[in-house]
């Protein structure tokens, strides 16, 4: 199977956004991709408010996104933002959205990147329960963002059947933090012997655009790491499209070497 991960730097305009969303769609269909992977917040950037532009699954924002996925026929995964559980339009979800080719599901962001003098917590609402899909006979788990510092989440999707892991993110800038986004991009393959697939928010520097405030706008450097932790392909901070073949035989290939999932014990 391939697939792509776009690495975009998206901004307040939700149909600048859109129009982002679609010109990548587009050039990775046309460069083979059955799935397209987009960052976190792709609805939105981090930075601006969200309380004012979060819709149902069903809104018109989620329903572009399905179109687009319709007209070049792949699946998208991308990041925007849902009402929160109050509904009351005092907290949003960090969702992740995936449609196209007969799938449509969600995943709510669990773990909440309260870190780094930001406080995600404020403003969303966390998930309470991974989500897996299944397309072309692979099974897929979703995790954003700050969800790679917790294996346990990684774990649970291989339980469930996840052969590949997709991360969303809009990494937070700063010392080390790209190198400490790639370790832990392949520390969690090895965790749960999956391929992962990460993809992040461009680096606004690279753009020439210096961030404001604590907002977590994006490092770059998305990848694709194997079972092994091996790095396949990685992206610098810039945006761009990296594409990747995936063969699940790897996947059972790992779990048969080094077959840490069957060998763990669960305290």
């Amino acid at each position: 199977m391939r697939i792509a991960l776009a690495q975009i730097i998206t901004g307040r305009d939700l149909a600048e956004n859109l129009a982002l969303v679609a010109d990548y769609a587009a050039r990775a269909k046309a460069g083979g991709a059955e799935l397209v992977v987009f960052p976190e917040a792709t609805m939105r950037a981090f930075g601006n408010s969200l309380l004012d532009i979060a819709e149902p699954l069903d809104g018109p924002w989620a329903s572009r996104l399905r179109a687009i996925a319709a007209d070049q026929d792949i699946v998208i995964v991308a990041g925007m933002f849902t009402p929160g559980a109050g509904g009351d339009g005092g907290k949003v979800r960090n969702t992740l959205l995936v449609t196209g080719r007969g799938i449509e599901t969600s995943y709510d962001k669990i773990h909440l990147f309260d870190a780094f003098g930001f406080a995600e917590s404020d403003t969303v609402d966390a998930g309470t329960s991974p989500v897996t899909f299944e397309f072309d006979g692979v099974t897929f788990g979703l995790a954003t963002c700050y969800d790679i510092r917790f294996p346990a989440l990684f774990t649970e999707n291989a339980d469930r059947g996840a052969e590949v892991n997709i991360v969303c993110a809009s990494w937070g800038s700063g010392p080390g933090k790209a190198d400490q986004w790639k370790l832990l991009a392949r520390a969690r393959a090895a965790d749960s012997t999956t391929l992962v697939l990460a993809c992040g928010q461009g680096d606004p520097a690279s753009q020439g655009i210096e961030p404001k405030g604590a907002a977590p706008t994006g490092v770059g450097h998305s990848v694709v790491v194997s079972p092994f932790g091996e790095v396949l392909e990685e992206l610098d901070g810039a945006p761009g499209l990296l594409f990747a073949d995936l063969d699940p035989a790897v996947v059972k290939e790992a779990r048969t070497k080094l077959p840490v999932l069957a060998n763990r014990h669960k305290f």
